[in-house]
This record gives structure tokens, C-alpha cells and sequence, in this order.
């Protein structure tokens, strides 16, 4: 019941991952990014401790298909999961369980990698990985336009709900991690419309978490620029 994509900038080092589901806060269970280690998406009868722990192991120097296969081998229901990972050299894996939920299958490209559950039809996660290479630009641009991409072949079987992307860069936590954990309308189009708004700000949020004495103002009204 979910569709997505990690992928890595190769010109920033950024990580994001995209996803969306009919299922409510699909992000909030299924994204990890980890600046200069990887990114992950665990999806399928979701369990949330695979993403961190797929991460671990790509920090303690394993590739992505390493990383994947030792969490495997620590998890008891892998037949019911489906992990996506990609590492810091570009390199993807995935696992999908034989119990992955009705179509499911993937697709890899240079530097990213997509798949789903439940889907339409077979050609979602190419779709999504084509939209991606096809765009240039920002990771998070490129996130959305795979994501619209992956939406147009079809999507999931049936409506998706929520969405969410999360970016890493060089900090310890995402510089971005926009979500719509539940909507009647099209979640995907409600990320790009918070994305739009959030990236002409993103430097300065990392700037007022860095050094708040060098950060701009918030531009909102009754905030007076003291620090002129």
C-alpha cells in the first residue's frame, strides 16, 4: 500500500527518500535519512526499528546490500517487509519479502532506487526512478517530480492519503522533513506545496540551528531584526 524512492545527490551528498500510502503518516514510519551514511525506506506491514538499524550498519562501513542482509537476519517477520537502502557511495539494495502485498516490485538507477506494494501496475517504481533522473536541480525538487512521476503510471491500487519527504545534508538531523499525514485530496501535491514554501527557507533554518547570532529574521510580522 505505499510507493517510494531513496536517492542520493551525487553533486550536494544529499540523501532524501519520497513516499506515499493509503495509509495514514506513511513518513512518520517508513523515512530515515542519515547525513554522509544513506538513506532507507521500510514499508510493507511497516516495522520502524528496520530503518535505523539498516543505517547503523551502513555507518559501521557496510554497503547498502550488506546492511540490508544483516538486518535481515536480525528481524524475525522479513517476509512481510519490504527496505529499501542506498549508501554513501550510490550504491542501492532492497529486500521485498514474498509477502509483500499484492504488486510489488522495483526499479534502480544511478544513485537511486524505488519501489512499492499494492501497486496499480508493475511500471510504478521505473516510472518513479525515471522522474527522477529526467529532473535536475535540487534532491528535493527531484523527489517531488519522481514522486508525480510514479502518481501519473498509476500510483497505488487504490487512493493515497499521505506523503511525506525527509532530506539529510551535513547536519545531524533532516534539513527537511515535510509531511501530510492524512488528506481527502492528493497528499503528494500537498508536499510540493509545503516544499515550495520550505526550500527558499531551508538555509536559514540550518543557519538559526548553527548560530542564531548570524541567522535572518523570520520575516513574519512583529519580528524586528535586531541583529543588523
Amino acid at each position: 500500500m505505499t510507493f517510494s524512492l531513496v536517492a542520493r545527490c551525487v553533486e550536494t551528498g544529499m540523501f532524501g527518500v519520497a513516499i506515499s500510502s493509503s495509509s495514514p503518516a506513511v513518513a512518520a514510519r517508513c523515512s530515515y535519512t542519515r547525513a554522509s551514511v544513506g538513506a532507507v525506506a521500510s514499508q510493507n506491514i511497516t516495522d520502524p526499528t528496520l530503518g535505523p538499524l539498516t543505517l547503523d550498519f551502513m555507518q559501521a562501513g557496510m554497503c547498502a546490500d550488506e546492511a540490508i542482509a544483516k538486518a535481515k537476519a536480525q528481524n524475525k517477520y522479513t517476509d512481510y517487509r519490504q527496505i529499501l537502502a542506498i549508501d554513501a557511495k550510490g550504491q542501492a539494495a532492497i529486500h521485498s519479502g514474498p509477502n509483500s502485498l499484492g504488486i510489488w516490485t522495483d526499479a534502480t538507477g544511478k544513485d537511486v532506487i524505488s519501489a512499492g506494494n499494492l501497486l496499480a501496475n508493475e511500471n510504478v517504481p521505473q516510472a518513479i526512478v525515471d522522474g527522477f533522473l529526467s529532473t535536475s536541480g535540487h534532491i528535493g525538487d527531484r523527489l517531488i517530480a519522481a514522486m508525480r512521476s510514479g502518481l501519473a503510471a498509476g500510483g497505488e491500487a487504490g487512493p493515497i492519503h499521505s506523503a511525506g519527504i525527509q532530506i539529510c545534508d551535513k547536519v545531524s538531523w533532516p534539513v527537511a522533513d515535510l509531511r501530510c499525514d492524512w488528506t481527502e485530496g492528493c497528499p503528494i501535491e500537498a508536499i510540493a506545496t509545503a516544499w515550495d514554501v520550505y526550500k527558499p527557507q531551508l538555509n536559514a533554518y540550518i543557519q538559526r540551528a548553527l548560530d542564531p547570532r548570524e541567522a535572518p529574521s523570520y520575516g513574519v510580522p512583529g519580528d524586528e531584526d535586531t541583529r543588523k
